[in-house]
């Protein structure tokens, strides 16, 4: 592959700067080339040079147990465990006469069709066609297209792009924590994958959306709702830092990593009910596109080291905190209850008392935000201004990568070694310190 030099964006001096009190906007063409992820898309092709969340492990706890239905990047797949325990991920349909393979008997290491019988094992290749005759070399001929998996923190991740740029897979932290101290959910949204990641990467938004206490002024995002972020770039994306000014000389300081194409992670100083002081975790989120107009999310979080394992208890109070513990679930499915057909159960008492939004749930109230945006936000409509750093240097680096996968070279983030070792963290430093010296112990991996 061509290793031609990408073309520098903004530093992140550059990036501090907003003539006349605003930044540029997208314009419609290059959010056109950013939203839509079909096959032959610009971001479509992008995206495909990563791996991609296609499940979770928990989805398929069986050999030869029951095929789940797949939609990733706008193409249809079907996710199945076989005999030997390894997962396929397979076309959604026959490649005979094109009969949903999702009705397909797993057996005996081979997904078959239940139209006629035709069998495929999870590479793709036809190992037995009975409705031919035994010397027919037809079998030969004919594959379904298959793509690689690995299981990786509780994940089915799968590569959907050219074979000869496979990256090596996925090596975060989380990955490699032990599952004790690791949980790995998983929420449908229904809106463009961009609106739904500019959401997690925007901290300024936490003041007001997430504001769960306004009958109390004490509480760090509340006393400075107007962070200052600065925004670096990396080999994995990038890292920013906010700043928020608590008075007396003390500031709360935030450090997250943006990976590409589409994860954040960040720290735990904020516990789920604000009494767990004493149980530090990570956590993060990918933003993976069903389509263009649908997501879905998967939500980590791990232990801060081997000391913290997360039990069962933890678990549910962070889901329910979070608004999608399992009574906030649609049963067997990965959708809200509360979801934009019931307003998300907004309590106006709520609203008037207690809750900016009137809607309980973080997670509930970032899709009511998101979600009410429409499917596919105009972003050439927008009125941008300093605390959306974070989010317009994401843009640029997406956009950038586009232009590199077009051009031959390889786009940021798919050497597992440029994000394996690094962690976010957030914590209060006092005025004068140097937060890069407080915080280097803690941004680096400990699993």
């Amino acid at each position: 592959m061509d290793k031609q030099p990408r073309a520098r964006i903004s530093s992140r001096h550059e990036n501090r700067q907003f003539p006349n009190g605003g930044a540029p906007v997208l314009k419609p063409e290059d959010n056109e080339r950013l939203v839509r992820v079909g096959p032959g898309t610009p971001a479509g092709e992008l995206f495909r040079r990563y791996w991609q969340p296609a499940c979770l492990s928990s989805e398929l706890p069986e050999n030869d147990g029951p095929a789940i239905k797949v939609r990733l990047l706008c193409e249809d797949l079907i996710a199945y465990r076989d005999t030997t325990g390894a997962v396929g991920l397979v076309d959604a349909y026959c490649p005979h006469r094109l009969a949903p393979m999702y009705f397909g008997r797993n057996e005996e290491c081979g997904l078959r069709c239940a139209y006629h019988g035709w069998k495929f094992d999870r590479d793709g290749k036809c190992v037995d066609m009975p409705t031919e005759a035994p010397d027919s070399r037809l079998k030969e001929r004919v594959s379904i297209k298959a793509y690689p998996v690995v299981e990786r923190g509780g994940v089915v991740w799968t590569y959907m792009g050219p074979k000869e740029h496979m990256p090596e897979p996925p090596d975060y932290e989380w990955t490699r924590v032990p599952h004790t101290h690791c949980h790995v959910s998983k929420t449908y949204e229904e809106c463009n994958y961009l609106q739904a990641l500019e959401g997690g990467l925007d901290t300024a938004h936490s003041s007001f959306a997430h504001n769960n206490a306004i009958d109390k002024k004490t509480e760090m995002r509340q006393i400075d709702t107007a962070p200052r972020l600065d925004v670096e770039t990396t080999d994995y994306g990038y890292y920013y830092v906010s700043h928020r000014n608590l008075g007396d000389g003390n500031f709360y300081v935030r450090l997250y990593h943006y990976v590409m194409p589409f994860q954040q992670m960040r720290g735990g100083i904020h516990k789920f009910d604000g009494k767990r002081k004493d149980f530090p975790v990570v956590d993060g989120h990918i933003w993976a596109p069903i389509d263009d107009g649908q997501t879905h999310v998967y939500n980590w979080h791990h232990g801060y080291d081997e000391s913290v394992k997360l039990t069962p208890e933890h678990i549910d109070e962070a889901e329910i905190f979070y608004g999608r513990g399992p009574d906030d679930m649609i049963p067997g499915t990965f959708k809200l209850k509360k979801n934009k057909s019931n307003d998300y159960g907004r309590d106006f008492h709520l609203m008037k008392t207690k809750i900016f939004t009137g809607i309980t749930g973080i997670n509930t109230q970032d899709f009511a935000l998101q979600e009410g945006m429409g499917p596919i936000v105009d972003r050439s409509k927008e009125h941008l201004g300093s605390t959306d750093r974070a989010i317009i240097t994401m843009r640029r680096l997406l956009l950038e990568a586009t232009h590199d996968v077009e051009a031959g070279r390889t786009p940021r983030g798919l050497d597992p070694k440029t994000h394996g070792h690094m962690r976010p963290h957030d914590n209060f430093v006092k005025a004068g310190d140097d937060w890069r010296a407080i915080f280097e112990p803690e941004i680096k991996a400990k699993f």
